[in-house]
């Protein structure tokens, strides 16, 4: 993970100085490279503390959640507040989003300031210690401080799309002789194209960050509760519930504990392949059907590549992985050492 970081933030530094060059040539260097450099650190500063600044309000009025008055919802309460001591996080504020289907997230710019939401739906739809098991996942995330992470590290991919709009949009200096513009064309270009190469591969590195900080907040719910099999058979009700969702996906669904859109895809190729897994011809996958299902498709390399563009794990992955973290409770104990060491 600390890798996928390092790497991303050595594109972006080396992308900037690049960048910065390019201009100032653009330009006839009538602004040095290192005035250029010094502006650009600036500008991009700016960016990030902007986006810091204002993405918790953005993602509270897309989603339209409801902040809860102290006592409106005593279990659900009385629920955080104890995962919360044995987690050892700060309180977050507890909100309720009015959405039928089965979801959570947690968002802030800040430890002291996160807001745990949990759809309606989830409430709704599953039972207490699953609940317990995706509240223990959300808990995580703010243990993680992972909200932090991903709104800074998402601007790197963010600041790339806009070199490559403004590059490709920009109109030529005007100053100088023709020859001079066109050199300065030629720069401009240049620097869209590194833009668009630096968009393209911090993209992906962000993708692959959210997958991991995804499966380290599964790992902590399985330490958290001492019952992965809560938050594996949450996961099942959360894709299922999802996948019959007619609603098109939110466009905060990186935040989710379970991505919509993904969900649709992995239910739907799961029945395309139906008669391949019920091995029984019942008509119905059983669990172990359903296990042998996973397996198959954690094969697939098909499966591999599109993972490569996806913000969470595949759930079969997921549930796998909860399996196999079950299995070692039971043999001798989940100790805090190596909780992590399955990822």
């Amino acid at each position: 993970m600390w890798a996928t970081v390092v790497i991303a933030l050595i594109i972006f530094a080396a992308f900037i100085v690049v960048v910065s060059f390019f201009i100032s040539f653009a330009v006839g260097l009538e602004i040095s490279p290192e005035a250029t450099l010094i502006g650009a650190i600036g500008i991009a500063a700016i960016f990030i503390l902007i986006q810091f600044a204002i993405s918790p309000y953005i993602v509270a009025a897309t989603t339209r959640l409801r902040y809860l008055n102290p006592g409106e919802n005593q279990w659900l309460e009385q629920t955080v507040g104890k995962l919360v001591q044995e987690a050892g996080v700060q309180q977050p504020r507890l909100a309720i989003v009015p959405d039928p289907t089965p979801n959570a997230f947690v968002f802030g710019n800040s430890s002291s300031k996160m807001t745990l939401a949990v759809n309606q739906g989830l409430l709704n739809q599953l039972n207490e210690d699953e609940i317990r098991g995706v509240i223990a996942h959300e808990l995580g995330h703010i243990r993680h401080k992972d909200s932090i992470v991903m709104t800074f590290m998402s601007a790197i991919p963010l600041i790339a799309y806009v070199v490559v709009r403004a590059a490709f949009g920009f109109r030529v200096y005007g100053g100088g002789r023709r020859g001079e513009r066109e050199n300065g064309a030629v720069y401009i270009i240049l620097a869209g194209l590194v833009a668009l190469g630096v968009y393209f591969i911090s993209q992906l590195l962000v993708l692959r960050l959210s997958r991991l900080r995804e499966q380290f907040a599964d790992v902590f719910s399985a330490y958290l509760t001492n019952s992965p099999r809560s938050l594996e058979s949450a996961l099942t009700r959360i894709t299922y519930g999802l996948s019959l969702s007619p609603e098109e996906t939110h466009g905060a669904r990186a935040l989710y504990i379970s991505d919509p859109a993904l969900a649709k895809q992995e239910v739907a190729e799961i029945m395309q392949n139906k008669n391949q897994y019920d091995l029984d011809h019942n008509g119905v996958l059983d669990e172990h059907e359903l296990e042998l299902a996973m397996e198959q498709e954690a094969k697939s390399r098909w499966a591999s590549v599109n993972e490569a563009f996806s913000t969470h794990p595949p759930t079969y992955k997921r549930i796998l992985l909860l399996r196999q973290i079950e299995q070692e409770i039971g043999s001798r104990g989940l100790e805090s050492s190596n909780i992590y060491a399955r990822i």
